[in-house]
């Protein structure tokens, strides 16, 4: 730390001291309205709708028939297209998500693949997969007793209509199709089957097993991109009326409301849901026992549930006699919510103890950060698919060893996606996002709010994502892997730390470190009641967050979400400098004791017995005044001279002379271009610790180095930048002054192929823990 005298106790305190013209780069802090869409009667600059705004509106009555013996499905749909547009529309786009799996789509034929070397079995045998016979057979399209001409592009279909739609007007016609369902263990997918070999029973999970509207809105006219595996979707909401015919020994759950319950359960099942819907703890409305014994049936007769779900922009269900069911209450304002999972005896006892209540625990996290969860149900299903949301409804892999012992990583891992796919009900099922093009306006709110819930889920929840520390290794990487986050959803290099993992994180700084939880968490729900129910883009969510909280945040956007530069500040130097005060007792007395604790040069030390004498000792007569003469000896003309300087100052002047401060002149520099709040940690001798938290708009005027005035009444002995790791910074080795050793370990290990190690519970049971 540099120690400098101020000659003049008069000071002109700067906050920041501008350097060379070059490090000038107005673009970090220049305002986003250039980039963002123009306001207008539909979108406001406040980021609210306007009181023009408009939606379409698309309902649906479908059928549908699975055959559990050949793995497909056929069903019939009628779809009523409302035009609430100012618009004349003469075709409609709907999109065609099965064909993903046709042998010759568009995803097939554009996957790349890296070296083949130190390939893994699994990653062998799905390159090697057989191509199915996937894809939607269409076999009608009509109106009435109209056929209509329809053209099929990949995943996407244009119908044409016999007439133009005009604007408020509507129009109903229907499609009749049928597929194959896709195996999940061997083609993948959002959606499918898997196949228990052990009982010969299949799982199916249905999800975009229909073909559905595209969006048509004020923003892009047709969202009709094409579905490539990454981007998920833009829809639209309507009422829904399903009635799905499986086999009859089968157990369906299902977007919406059951329906004729009397006619596909028995008294028992009945009483024990009516049971479940006021009670605080799951209720088993099929046990363990009643499902195994299920799975030996096989019943050649078949069932049909019947559905409704009102205001929906999807429809998924599953069916399985393999499934064990277990429902419970939670409150949500004043609204019951049946919050229900299914599942196979493989997923216990790991399911049947924390699936439901996970489902509970996040409606009522998220209802009190966003907007009150309006559906009736919410529902969880163990199969194939690690994890995918619909409305009230979701997909979730883990599973505990065959034993029924889990690790912790499962335990947590099973939670976590819990909470994530039943959040993905508030983002986008409600606040009604466009997924196709940007998949951070649903995968990374819904990830901020997950790190939010997991932390009220117990003390220490080893979240995954959120904390600006786990963001630094995506971050810090090499930029030829990495895109800004306002990238389009099929174009994203690292996905989950693009999509889901950064924008979480940046969420959480402007919560903690840039706005506060006060103003942020206002500014959210804000967003997400504005836009409950529509289809909000980027910039409406932007503009909210800066309208309701009174915040400035181009800066943020501009840096977080359109670039892919990394927080790297580095604290260069600390310079001293405190006031002359001229008096000779103080000053005099000061500089002896920096000379005492001064260092002897190593030829001073050693000079020290190789000179055995001096001339001058040798030689008295040698010496004179200046021989003997001590500059540092207080005299009375000192005295006399500072009496004079001393009386003619006022009483403020006298004040500051004598006030002790000490002002440090912190260099700070903007490494890796993201400009960030300077989060400043002083320890002073004593050990006692102070912050300084210095907004980022200090950066406005020069954002590559800066130098900040720091006065304190006490001496500081360290100075640390970032002390609690909340900006994402990369190098922390340049965030103190003077430099704190960083340390690290490595592995010392005997290579040897890896195996399987047992979990905690197995070692405990073994008696080994």
């Amino acid at each position: 730390m540099l120690r400098t005298k101020i000659a003049s106790f008069i000071l002109v305190l700067c906050s920041c001291v501008a350097t060379a013209q070059e490090n000038y780069n107005p673009s970090k802090f220049h305002q986003m309205e250039e980039t963002w869409p123009t306001p207008n009667t539909y979108r406001t600059g406040s980021g609210a709708p306007g009181h023009q705004y408009w939606q379409q509106k698309v309902d649906y009555t479908i059928n549908v028939e699975l055959d559990d013996n050949t793995q497909s499905v056929k069903g019939s749909e009628t779809i009523t297209y409302t035009n609430n547009s100012p618009d004349e529309l003469t075709y409609l786009w709907l999109q065609l998500d099965q064909n993903l799996f046709a042998p010759n789509s568009m995803t097939y034929l554009t996957e790349t693949r890296e070296k083949l070397d130190n390939m893994a079995f699994e990653a062998l045998e799905y390159m090697q997969r057989e191509k199915f016979d996937g894809g939607y057979k269409i076999t009608a399209v009509k109106a009435g007793s109209t056929t209509l001409k329809y053209t099929v592009n990949n995943t996407m279909m244009r119908v044409e209509l016999p007439t133009a739609l005009k604007s408020k007007g509507s129009f109903t016609f229907s499609i009749d199709w049928n597929n194959n369902i896709n195996n999940c263990k061997t083609h993948g997918g959002r959606g499918g089957y898997e196949f228990f070999e052990k009982d010969g029973n299949y799982l199916y999970e249905m999800a975009q097993w229909f073909p559905r509207l595209c969006v048509y809105d004020d923003v892009d006219g047709w969202q009709n991109k094409q579905f490539l595996g990454s981007g998920e979707f833009a829809l639209e909401f309507g009422d829904y009326k399903v009635s799905i015919t499986v086999p009859a020994d089968h157990i369906v759950g299902s977007t919406g409301v059951l329906k004729n319950a009397s006619q596909v359960l028995s008294k028992e099942q009945q009483n024990r849901l009516s049971k479940a819907a006021s009670a605080d703890s799951p209720i088993l409305i099929i046990t363990q026992e009643e499902a195994t014994k299920a799975e030996s049936s096989k019943s050649d007769k078949k069932k049909t549930w019947v559905f409704e779900a009102e205001n929906v922009r999807d429809f998924a269900w599953a069916s399985s006699r393999k499934f064990i069911w277990d429902a419970m209450n939670v409150k949500v304002g004043q609204k019951n919510i049946l919050c229900m999972s299914y599942y196979p005896k493989e997923g216990n006892p790991l399911w049947e103890k924390y699936s439901t209540q996970s489902i509970a625990h996040t409606l009522k996290v998220y209802s009190r950060y966003t907007v009150n969860y309006t559906y009736p149900v919410a529902i969880s299903v163990n199969g194939p698919v690690g994890g995918m949301e619909y409305p009230m409804i979701c997909f979730n892999g883990p599973r505990p060893e065959a034993d029924g012992t889990y690790s912790d990583r499962t335990k947590y891992a099973l939670i976590g996606v819990v909470i994530h796919e039943v959040g993905h009900n508030f983002f986008p099922m409600i606040i009604n996002s466009d997924e196709r093009q940007w998949t951070w306006m649903d995968e990374g709110l819904n990830t901020f709010c997950q790190y939010l819930a997991e932390k009220e889920w117990e003390r220490n929840y080893p979240t995954q994502r959120g904390e600006p520390r786990d963001i630094v290794r995506y971050m810090s990487g090499d930029k030829a892997m990495l895109d800004p986050i306002m990238t389009n959803s099929e174009s994203i290099l690292q996905f989950g730390n693009n999509a889901y993992g950064k924008p979480a994180t940046a969420l959480n700084i402007l919560r903690e470190t840039i706005m506060g939880r006060e103003l942020f968490d206002y500014a959210f729900k804000q967003y997400s009641e504005r836009w409950a129910f529509k289809h909000p883009m980027p910039a409406d969510f932007f503009r909210t967050m800066e309208d309701a909280s009174g915040v400035d945040l181009d800066w943020f956007w501009r840096g977080w979400f359109y670039s892919t530069d990394a927080c790297d500040i580095a604290l260069n130097n600390v310079s001293l400098y405190t006031v002359d005060s001229q008096n000779p007792e103080v000053e005099k007395i000061g500089q002896q004791a920096k000379k005492d604790k001064q260092t002897k040069s190593i030829s001073k030390q050693r000079d020290a017995s190789f000179i055995k004498e001096t001339r001058a000792d040798k030689y008295p007569e040698l010496s004179d005044f200046y021989t003997k003469y001590d500059p540092l000896t207080v005299t009375d003309y000192d005295k006399e001279k500072y009496k004079k300087y001393y009386e003619a100052l006022d009483a403020k002047q006298k004040k500051a002379l004598e006030s002790g401060l000490n002002y440090y002149l912190l260099e700070f520099e903007n490494i890796g271009g993201l400009v960030m709040p300077l989060i400043v940690e002083m320890e002073y001798e004593g050990g006692k610790k102070e912050e300084v938290r210095i907004p980022a708009e200090i950066w406005r005027r020069n954002n590559k180095k800066i130098t900040k005035l720091i006065i304190t009444e006490k001496p500081v002995k360290q100075f640390m930048l970032d002390p609690f790791q909340e900006t994402a910074d990369i190098d922390l080795k340049n965030n103190s002054f003077p430099r704190v050793m960083q340390e690290s370990k490595f592995q010392v290990f005997k290579q040897q192929q890896q195996q399987k190690q047992p979990n905690l519970m197995q070692l405990h049971r073994d008696g080994k823990l």
